[in-house]
């Protein structure tokens, strides 16, 4: 991962017509992938190596922070960050990991909160919505989309995100960040009503797989234990993607997405030391694991973005939480 790190903090990306991304590979620059990565680190930010990836990643993400203290998916000098507005995915992840390197930013509670439905749920983009969009104090980050108004408006016609997107991994996300108080009770509602109706795949635009909802809605059960009644779902779901080789739905990315999941809930099932295996056993001789979509752009799923670099950081974590249950760190 060190050795990988692109001078300025950025990690490697890649969009691909294909989940396996073994057809055409075209590199992209974004913000998302080093803030996932990182967060995957942040338990050995006292190593060397981790400790210098995460100092060049800090340059990086306070370098790509835009007023307001909010962030968009696209670099400063990628084409479309002019024109894509800044969302809640990126803010609230970038925002964790800046304050887990106890990194000073400003404080975007009130970005956040104003960009609410009234059922009190998160939309995704920030975009002017409201009065206090226009007047308050965060309207620098709604009111951008003015700056370029006919290129903000082909923007919504040309991509599948909408101005309303109000997506079940983006909100679990923010829950995360937020932690659960008055003004996120209605995210866990909203989580556990997608299990029950067993929409992971449907509601969500941009991951496209449940293992992904699962394993974002388990970062969350430590500390917001109101998710209780979603656990054993979660668990039962995951294991009925297991397949007999260990691995977990249709890739080592999935498979250690799955297993943070399972270790988030605390589960020791028998069944965990095959995945465990699985994983170790995919691992190439150079230390990576293969690349596979993380994230597509939408539910058609005609371009999903991913790295080597995104699947190992997934895969170390996941090995993380398995010997830590272990208590063999």
């Amino acid at each position: 991962m060190y050795e990988h790190q692109l001078p300025n903090g950025e990690f490697a990306c890649y969009y691909s017509p294909d989940a396996a991304m073994q057809e055409y590979c075209m590199p992209d620059s974004a913000v998302f992938p080093a803030c996932l990565i990182v967060s995957c680190l942040l338990p050995f930010k006292e190593k060397a190596n981790a400790k210098a990836i995460c100092a060049a990643a800090v340059k990086f993400l306070t370098s790509q922070m835009m007023r307001g203290g909010v962030w968009n998916y696209f670099t400063r000098w990628h084409k479309l960050f002019k024109f894509c507005p800044a969302d809640a995915d990126d803010t609230v992840y970038a925002s964790y990991v800046l304050r887990s390197l106890n990194v000073d930013i400003p404080d975007n509670k009130e970005v956040l909160l104003s960009n609410r439905n009234s059922k009190g749920l998160f939309y995704t983009w920030f975009v002017t919505r409201n009065v206090s969009h226009v007047f308050g104090k965060g309207r620098m980050v709604h009111l951008r989309e003015f700056k370029y108004p006919l290129n903000s408006v082909l923007f919504w016609y040309t991509n599948e995100a909408r101005r309303n997107d109000i997506d079940p991994v983006v909100n679990a996300n923010i829950l995360y960040y937020l932690g659960y108080n008055d003004d996120t009770i209605a995210i866990v509602e909203f989580l556990l009503r997608v299990l029950y109706e067993e929409q992971e795949s449907e509601r969500d635009k941009w991951y496209g797989n449940p293992i992904s909802f699962y394993y974002f809605l388990s970062r969350n059960y430590t500390k917001v234990k109101q998710l209780e009644p979603g656990r054993e779902i979660v668990v039962k779901r995951i294991y009925d993607n297991y397949n007999e080789d260990g691995s977990v739905g249709s890739s080592v990315l999935s498979t250690a997405m799955g297993l943070s999941a399972l270790m988030n809930f605390e589960n020791k099932d028998e069944r965990i030391e095959n995945v465990v295996n699985y994983i170790l056993r995919s691992q190439h001789k150079t230390g990576y694991w293969d690349r596979n979509v993380f994230y597509y752009g939408g539910q058609s799923k005609k371009l999903g973005w991913g790295s080597e670099e995104l699947t190992t950081a997934q895969c170390i974590e996941a090995l993380y939480k398995y010997k830590a249950s272990k208590n063999e760190l």
